[in-house]
C-alpha cells in the first residue's frame, strides 16, 4: 500500500506539524495591514516545503532525509481550545458556505452517478467534506493531553518604529500575553525564541533598522535575529498579479472576518523572496535542529529512567499504590515536567519529524502508565497515536485498527467531554480503511459515530458513508442511496435544505431504474416541495412533471398528481410551453423524417436503409465535392454548396412533402385529451435569406425569437401570419385511453423556395397546458473532427431538420419486374428494370451501381428479346465483364463494388416515357441478401444548386440451400496425364428436384470426359494408327448425361480430367504432376424441375428455371512426392511345353514431382500366386499362400480351341484337384522376377523422371497380381547433385533390352522447404505398387503372343 499517497497521510502531514507562536507589536500589525493582511497571514504561504531535502538524525546514529515539512503559525491569543458553542457556530458557517457553492453548481440538474462516483474517488483535501473534517479537527487543537499542538518556538516580532526595540522583545514574552496552558504548567515555557525586526520601506531607508539589528545580535545572539523589510513596492512598479494569500487567509475561530480588498498590494517580488528565505532558514537552521536536540536529550532521559530491567521493576513497584485510586479522566495530575509528559513530548516530536519507529516505541511505553493510572483521556490519545504510527509504518494492520478502536471506545466511555475526540478518532479510523480500499468498513465507522452526533454533523457523516458504499467493489448502490437519503433527512432537520436538495439530486440516478418507482416518486415530491419553499417554482414544476408519467401508481394517485401539477402551473401566473411535459409520452426513437433532395427513393425499404450504406455504395457514382476534383460536375457542386450557405442543411424540392412520423403514448390509467398536434416550423423566403443574416452552416437559429406558432418573415423583415401561403401543415387531434399508443403522421409541404426548419412538435393537454417538444434540444451540437480542416466539419443528425427549398425538378421512378422474394442457391433469373420519367423534361447521362454485382448483374439490351437460355451463350471475340461497361478504359477491375454501369450516351428518357433494361440475378450463397441499387441521372435543365439526382432501390431476397457439391481429384493410377474427378452431390432442398444437365471446366487448360465407354467393335490389337479413332470415340461421348436428383437425395459422378494439349505418350511428364497441377474451376448446370422427367434435354423454354453452381480452386489430393506407372502386356499366350517358361518385359516409369532431390529404391517380390481359383475349399485357400511352380496342359476340343467345362471361365484356369496335386508336387513360385531384384536411384532431380526395365518369367498359366512391389523414397533437404546417380544390383546379366532409359530435366540447385523433416534433414516413405493383373494362357502354337501393352 502506498501510504505516502493516501489521503490520511496528507491529512496527518497537514495537521500534526510543529506549531510556532507569534508575538508581534501593534506597529508590526499596522505595517502589515497596508496589504490587508496580518503578520501571521503573510507568513502562512511560506510555511510549507514540498522538496526541502534536509538530513535529520534523532535518537539513532543513522540519519535520514526529510523531504516535506510544514509549520503552523498562530498568535499567542489563538493557542487555546475554543468553546463548544463557538466551535459549532464556526462549523455551521463552513457548511453554509459549502451549501451556497454546491447549490449554485447544481442549477437544478440531477447529478449523474458517474459524476458523483468520480467526485468521491477524486476525494482531496480541497473537497468541502474534507474542509469540514479539517476544521472540526482544528476545534480540538491545543488540548492538555497532547503535545503536538504545543508551540515549539516563539517568534518575537518588533517594528523598527517601536521605541527601544530591544526592550520590547523582552517585554513581549511575559505571562500576560502567553497562552493559558503555558501558564498552567501543561506546556513547557522553555521553548526556542527567534527575534524578528520588521522595517517598513515606506517609512524610509533601513539604516536605522540595521543598527537595531546589530544591537539585537549582541543581546540575543547572531543566529536568532533577523531583519525583514516589507512594503517595498515603488510607484512605478506593478502589483504582483499572483494571489498567494487567499487560500491561507485565517479561518480561525477567533477571527471570522473576511475582506474583499486586494491582498499584498504593497509587496514586490524582493519582499516575497526575502520572506521565503527567512522562513526556510528558520525551519532548516532553527526549528529542525532544536527538535533533533530535544529528541536526543529526552530519549537519554527516558532511557535512563524507564528503559531496562531495573527501571521496569522500579516503575512497577512505584505504580502499585495507584491501583485503587479514582479515575483521572482529565489528567490534571500530569505537568510538563512529569516523566509521562516528557515521554509524550518525545513521541510527538518524533512523529512530526517522521521517525515513526521512535514515536511508536514511546507511545507503547506510555500507554501502560496511563492505563495503570486510569488516565483514560490520555490513554485514549496515546492509543490513537499508536494506530496512526502503525499506519504510517504500514505495519500490523490489525493492531492499528485495534488501537484506533480502543481509543474510540475509551473516548466514548469518558462521556460528553470525550465525544468530540471520539468523532475525531472515528475520522482517522475511517480514513485508514479507505486508504486500504476497505470502503465498506469505513462506511460502518461513519454510520456508527453518526448516531451519537447532532443532526448537522450526523448528516455529513452519513453522506461520507454513502460515498464509501459507492466506492466499494462492487458498488453498493442501494446502501449508497439509503444513507444519502438519511443524510438529506438530517440536513432538513437542521435547516440545511440546499444540502438536502443536493443529496436527493445525487440519489436520483440510483432510483431511475425499474424497481424503484415509489422511492423515485418520493424523491421528486420532496424536491418539488423544497424548491417551492425556496421560491424556485420552475424547478419545482420540473420535478412535479416527473410525477405525471407514473404508470405504476393507482388511478386515484395519478389523478391527484395531475391535479396538483395543474394547480402549481396555474399559480405561476405565466403562460408558456412546457418543454418536458410527459403527457403524452413521445417515443423519440420512432421519429422518422422522410424527404427527397438529390436522393429519391423507389420503395419504402430503400428509405429505411441506413444512409452510410448508400454513401458507401455511391462512392465513385456521385461526383465528389473534394477540392482536388476538377471536372465540371464537381465544380458546380462546390459552387452550389457555397451558394446555399448551409452545408449542414438538407435540400428539398418545392411541392414535395416532408413526412414526419412520431409515436404518442398515454402512460397513465386515466384517459387524456390531446388536441392541436402539429409541427413547429420556421420558414424564410429566398429573397429574405440575406436580409435576416442566416450564417454559414446554419449557426443562427432563425426561429429563436419567434413565438410558438408557425410564422414566416415577410419581405420587409416583419413577422407575419402568412405561414399558410408558404407552408402547408397538417394538424391532428385525438384522445388516448389508458396505456394506448398511436403513431401520428405529420406533414409539411413548402410551396416556394426558401429556408425551412422543423423545430419540433406541439400539442395541448386537457385544454390547459401547451406541451412542446423540440427535436433539436434533444440532439447534440455539431462538432469538428480533430486534425481536419474546417471543411471536414461533422454535423450531428439533428441538422437534417433544416431544409433549403429549391424549385421543382424532374424525378425518376423505377421498379424491377420479376424480382423473386425467395430463390434457390445458384438459380438464374432474368429481370427487367423499368425506369419512368413522369416530368416534362428529358433525363440523360444515367449510370447505375449495384451493391452486390456478384449476384445482380446488368445485361445487354438485346437480352430482352433473346430466347432464354440461348442468350446465355458466350460469343467469341466479345469482351464481357458482368454485363457492365466499365467507366474507366483501364483493365477490368476485380473489385465488384467499384463496378459502375454507364448507359449508352444515346439512351435518354424523354418526358412521360419509360425505359426497359435487362438484369440477371444469380445467387451463390444461402441466406438473406440485401440488394441495393443507385441510379444516377441528370436533368436537361438542372437547378443552380442541384445538377443531378440519384434514385435508390432496395430489395430483400431470401436464398435457400439447393445443392451441396464436394470435389475430390486424385491422380490416375494408370495414366500420368490424367486425373480422376469424383463429384458428390447432395440435394438439400426438401421440395424440389434437379436435373443435372452439364458439367464443364473453366478455361482451355483442362478437358473433362466421362469414364471411357466399352467399344466392342474396337479391338485391343489395333495399332497406333487406329488410336485416334478410339480417342475420338470416347471424347465425343456426353460429358454429363442428364440425371435426375430428387429432393433430399444424393448421388456421385466420376469423370476424367485431361490436359488436351498433351499426347498420350508417357515419355513427356513435365507438365502433368501434382506440384504443377494448380487448381481447376468447375461449373455444374442444372435445371430445377418440380415433376420428374417432365421435359427432355432439348425442351428448355423461357419459363424454365436454370441454375449454375461454381466449384472453384479444386486441387489434387496426393501426399506422395513421386508418381510411377508400370507398362507391359496385360495378356500373354505361351506354349509351356517348349520352353517351359515365358519371359515377359515390363517398364517402370518413376517421376519426382517435388522440388527437392529424392532417392528411390524399388523392391520386387516373387511371393505371389494365382489371384482367383474356382474352388473355395480349405485346401485351395491354403494353396494360395504356398510358393511353387507347376505345369498344366489345357484340354482342347476338336477345333483346337480351349475347352471350357462347367464352372470354368476366363478366370478359372486350373481345376482345383489338379492344382492341389501340382502344389504338392513342385514347391516353386509360378512366376519369378529376374535381372533386377532391387534398384536404387540415389539422387533423382526435381521434376525429373527415369524408366526402369523389368523382366518376369512365368512357369505356368494363370492370372497373376503383379502389384506386390514397393517403392521406398527419401527426400533430401541438402543441395542436389546436378548429375543423377543410379546403383543397380542385378542377379543376372542383362542384354541391350535391359539398359536404363533416363530422361533428365532441369535440376534446381537448392531444395525448397518441406514440412516433416527428421533430425537428419530427410523425409521418407513407402509407396505400394499399383494394381496390375497379368493373364498367362496356354497356347497350342509354339509362338508366344502378347496383348494390351
Amino acid at each position: 500500500m502506498d501510504v505516502g499517497g493516501s489521503l490520511l497521510s496528507q491529512i496527518l502531514l497537514e495537521t500534526i506539524t510543529p506549531v510556532v507562536m507569534v508575538l508581534p507589536t501593534p506597529l508590526v500589525e499596522e505595517a502589515c495591514q497596508k496589504n490587508n493582511l496580518n503578520f501571521v497571514q503573510i507568513l502562512r504561504p511560506f510555511c510549507f516545503y514540498d522538496k526541502i531535502d534536509v538530513p535529520v538524525r534523532t535518537a539513532s546514529d543513522q540519519p535520514y532525509r526529510l523531504q516535506k515539512f510544514k509549520l503552523r503559525m498562530f498568535y499567542a491569543s489563538e493557542i487555546h481550545q475554543p468553546r463548544i458553542e463557538s466551535a459549532e457556530e464556526h462549523l455551521r458557517q463552513v457548511v453554509d458556505n459549502a451549501s451556497e457553492k454546491a447549490f449554485a453548481e447544481l442549477q437544478g440538474n440531477p447529478q449523474q452517478l458517474e459524476v458523483v462516483q468520480k467526485m468521491a474517488e477524486s476525494e482531496s483535501l480541497s473537497s468541502w467534506l474534507q474542509v469540514y473534517n479539517k476544521e472540526f479537527i482544528h476545534t480540538l487543537s491545543f488540548s492538555e493531553h497532547e503535545a503536538f499542538d504545543h508551540p515549539i518556538a516563539c517568534l518575537l516580532v518588533v517594528s523598527s518604529k517601536d521605541e527601544n526595540p530591544v526592550n520590547k522583545f523582552v517585554d513581549l514574552f511575559n505571562t500576560d500575553l502567553l497562552p493559558s496552558l503555558l501558564n498552567e504548567g501543561a506546556m513547557d515555557p522553555k521553548i526556542l525564541k527567534h527575534y524578528v525586526l520588521i522595517h517598513d520601506n515606506e517609512d524610509g531607508p533601513a539604516d536605522k533598522a540595521n543598527e537595531i539589528l546589530l544591537e539585537m545580535k549582541g543581546t540575543f545572539g547572531p543566529h536568532d535575529c533577523r531583519l525583514l523589510c516589507i512594503n517595498s513596492l515603488q510607484s512605478n512598479e506593478e502589483i504582483i498579479p499572483e494571489d498567494i494569500w487567499t487560500p491561507f487567509v485565517s479561518s480561525s475561530l477567533a477571527d471570522n472576518s473576511s475582506s474583499d480588498h486586494v491582498l499584498g498590494l504593497c509587496f514586490n517580488r524582493n519582499d516575497l523572496e526575502q520572506i521565503n528565505e527567512f522562513m526556510q532558514e528558520f525551519s532548516v537552521k532553527n526549528i529542525i535542529p532544536y527538535m533533533e536536540q530535544k529528541i536526543r536529550s529526552l530519549n537519554q532521559q527516558v532511557s535512563a529512567t524507564r528503559k531496562g530491567l531495573k527501571n521496569q521493576f522500579k516503575n512497577l513497584w512505584w505504580h502499585k499504590g495507584k491501583d485503587e485510586t479514582a479515575d483521572v479522566s482529565n489528567g490534571s495530575i500530569y505537568t510538563f515536567s512529569s516523566i509521562e509528559s516528557q515521554i509524550r513530548i518525545l513521541g510527538d516530536y518524533a512523529f512530526m519529524l517522521r521517525d515513526y519507529e521512535l514515536a511508536l516505541s514511546n507511545y507503547r511505553l506510555l500507554s501502560s502508565d496511563y492505563k495503570i493510572d486510569k488516565a483514560w483521556k490520555r490513554y485514549a490519545g496515546v492509543q490513537e497515536m499508536i494506530g496512526l504510527s502503525l499506519f504510517m509504518l504500514d505495519q500490523s494492520r490489525k493492531e492499528a485498527e485495534y488501537s484506533l478502536e480502543t481509543a474510540f471506545t475509551t473516548y466514548q466511555k469518558i462521556g460528553a467531554s470525550g465525544q468530540r475526540y471520539a468523532t475525531r478518532c472515528a475520522l482517522w479510523w475511517s480514513e485508514l480503511h479507505k486508504a486500504r480500499g476497505q470502503f465498506k468498513e469505513a462506511a460502518n465507522v461513519y454510520f456508527r459515530i453518526s448516531s451519537e452526533e447532532p443532526s448537522l454533523r450526523a448528516g455529513i457523516l452519513l453522506e461520507q458513508a454513502a460515498y464509501c458504499y459507492l466506492r466499494a467493489n462492487p458498488r453498493m448502490l442501494r446502501k449508497f442511496g439509503f444513507h444519502l437519503v438519511l443524510a438529506g433527512n438530517r440536513y432538513t432537520i437542521c435547516g440545511q435544505r440546499k444540502h438536502a436538495i443536493r443529496a436527493y439530486m445525487c440519489v436520483l440516478p440510483v432510483f431511475e431504474g425499474d424497481g424503484w418507482n415509489y422511492i423515485r416518486d418520493h424523491v421528486h415530491f420532496n424536491l418539488g416541495r423544497w424548491y417551492a419553499v425556496l421560491g424556485k417554482s420552475e424547478l419545482a414544476i420540473q420535478h412535479l412533471i416527473r410525477l405525471l408519467a407514473c404508470s405504476h401508481q393507482s388511478a386515484v394517485t395519478q389523478e391527484m398528481f395531475l391535479g396538483d401539477f395543474l394547480r402549481v402551473f396555474q399559480s405561476v401566473g405565466k403562460k408558456y410551453e412546457m418543454l418536458k411535459l410527459k403527457l403524452p409520452a413521445i417515443n423519440t426513437t420512432s421519429l422518422r423524417i422522410h424527404f427527397e433532395d438529390h436522393r429519391t427513393y423507389a420503395s419504402a425499404t430503400a428509405i429505411l436503409l441506413p444512409e452510410k450504406t448508400w454513401q458507401y455504395l455511391e462512392e465513385g457514382l456521385v461526383p465528389s465535392t473534394s477540392p482536388t476534383s476538377s471536372n465540371w460536375l464537381d465544380s458546380a457542386a462546390r459552387s452550389s454548396s457555397k451558394s446555399l450557405k448551409g452545408k449542414d442543411s438538407n435540400i428539398c424540392i418545392a411541392g414535395e412533402a416532408i413526412n414526419v412520423e412520431l409515436e404518442f403514448k398515454n402512460p397513465l390509467h386515466i384517459p387524456i385529451e390531446i388536441s392541436a398536434v402539429s409541427l413547429i416550423c420556421d420558414f424564410i423566403p429566398e429573397m429574405m435569406l440575406e436580409k435576416i443574416g442566416v450564417g454559414h452552416h446554419g449557426e443562427k437559429e432563425i426561429g429563436s425569437e419567434i413565438a410558438v406558432s408557425n410564422h414566416s418573415i415577410d419581405e420587409e423583415g416583419n413577422i407575419s401570419d402568412r405561414g399558410a401561403s408558404s407552408l402547408v401543415l397538417s394538424e391532428e387531434a385525438f384522445s388516448l385511453k389508458g396505456g394506448q399508443s398511436m403513431m401520428v403522421h405529420l406533414k409539411v409541404t413548402p410551396k416556394m423556395e426558401g429556408f425551412l426548419q422543423i423545430v419540433g412538435v406541439k400539442w395541448v393537454l386537457s385544454q390547459t397546458v401547451t406541451g412542446r417538444y423540440d427535436f433539436t434540444s434533444q440532439l447534440p451540437k455539431k462538432k469538428r473532427v480533430k486534425g481536419k480542416s474546417n471543411d471536414s466539419t461533422e454535423y450531428p443528425s439533428h441538422q437534417r431538420l433544416k431544409f433549403f427549398v429549391l424549385k421543382h425538378l424532374s424525378r425518376l421512378e423505377g421498379t424491377i419486374h420479376r424480382m423473386p422474394v425467395k430463390t434457390n442457391v445458384g438459380e438464374l433469373h432474368r429481370l427487367v428494370l423499368e425506369l419512368s420519367n413522369q416530368s416534362c423534361e428529358t433525363i440523360k447521362n444515367m449510370k447505375l451501381k449495384i451493391s452486390h454485382p456478384r449476384f445482380l448483374m446488368v445485361g445487354e439490351l438485346e437480352d430482352l428479346d433473346a430466347e432464354f437460355p440461348a442468350c446465355l451463350e458466350t460469343k467469341k471475340n466479345k469482351r464481357v465483364h458482368a454485363g457492365c461497361v466499365i467507366e474507366d478504359d483501364s483493365d477490368v477491375k476485380t473489385k465488384s463494388s467499384n463496378t459502375i454501369f454507364t448507359f449508352p450516351k444515346d439512351i435518354s428518357i424523354e418526358g412521360e416515357s419509360t425505359l426497359l433494361w435487362p438484369l440477371w440475378l444469380h445467387t451463390g450463397e444461402a441466406g438473406m441478401i440485401s440488394l441495393s441499387m443507385s441510379i444516377y441521372y441528370e436533368m436537361q435543365t438542372p437547378s443552380e444548386y442541384m445538377n443531378y439526382r440519384v434514385m435508390r432501390m432496395h430489395y430483400n431476397v431470401q436464398v435457400v440451400p439447393s445443392l451441396d457439391i464436394s470435389v475430390h481429384i486424385t491422380p490416375c493410377p494408370s495414366r500420368l496425364q490424367e486425373f480422376l474427378l469424383h463429384l458428390d452431390i447432395r440435394n438439400y432442398n426438401s421440395s424440389e428436384s434437379f436435373w443435372l444437365r452439364q458439367i464443364s471446366s473453366v478455361g482451355k487448360q483442362w478437358k473433362l470426359a466421362s469414364l471411357k465407354p466399352s467399344l466392342l467393335d474396337i479391338k485391343e490389337t489395333e495399332d497406333e494408327s487406329d488410336s485416334n479413332a478410339v480417342n475420338s470415340a470416347y471424347l465425343s461421348a456426353s460429358v454429363c448425361p442428364s440425371q435426375l436428383l430428387p429432393a433430399g437425395q444424393a448421388l456421385s459422378l466420376f469423370f476424367r480430367l485431361m490436359n488436351p494439349s498433351e499426347r498420350s505418350s508417357v515419355s513427356d511428364l513435365t507438365s502433368t504432376n501434382c506440384q504443377l497441377f494448380g487448381t481447376v474451376d468447375l461449373i455444374l448446370a442444372v435445371e430445377q424441375q418440380d415433376e420428374a422427367c417432365k421435359l427432355s434435354l432439348g425442351d428448355l423454354s423461357d419459363a424454365q428455371r436454370i441454375s449454375s453452381h461454381h466449384i472453384c480452386h479444386c486441387s489434387v489430393i496426393n501426399d506422395c512426392p513421386i508418381w510411377w506407372i508400370m507398362e507391359g502386356p496385360k495378356t500373354v499366350i505361351h506354349d509351356f511345353s517348349s520352353p517351359s517358361f515365358c519371359e515377359i518385359k515390363f517398364y517402370l516409369t518413376i517421376k519426382n514431382c517435388s522440388n527437392m532431390s529424392i532417392s528411390v529404391s524399388v523392391e520386387t517380390s516373387d511371393n505371389e500366386s494365382v489371384v482367383d481359383q474356382t474352388s473355395d475349399t480349405p485346401q485351395a485357400s491354403a494353396a494360395r499362400n504356398q510358393v511353387g511352380w507347376y505345369d498344366i496342359s489345357l484340354e482342347t476340343d476338336e477345333m483346337g480351341k480351349v475347352k471350357e467345362g462347367p464352372g470354368q471361365g476366363a478366370s478359372s484356369i486350373i481345376p482345383s484337384n489338379e492344382f492341389s496335386e501340382l502344389q504338392t508336387a513342385v514347391p516353386c513360385s509360378p512366376f519369378m522376377w529376374f535381372a533386377l531384384s532391387s534398384t536404387n536411384i540415389k539422387q533423382l532431380g526435381p521434376q525429373s523422371s527415369v524408366t526402369l526395365p523389368l523382366s518376369l518369367s512365368a512357369f505356368a498359366p494363370g492370372v497373376y497380381d503383379l502389384s506386390n512391389y514397393k517403392l521406398l523414397w527419401t527426400l533430401h533437404q541438402d543441395k542436389i547433385d546436378p548429375h543423377m546417380k543410379l546403383d543397380v544390383r542385378s542377379t543376372a546379366s542383362t542384354d541391350e533390352h535391359d539398359r536404363l532409359e533416363i530422361s533428365s530435366l532441369n535440376i534446381q540447385n537448392e531444395a525448397s522447404t518441406f514440412s516433416g523433416y527428421g533430425t537428419g534433414g530427410t523425409y521418407s516413405g513407402i509407396a505400394l505398387g499399383h494394381p496390375f493383373i497379368l493373364t498367362v494362357l496356354q497356347s497350342t502354337c509354339s509362338k508366344s503372343q502378347t496383348f494390351g501393352s
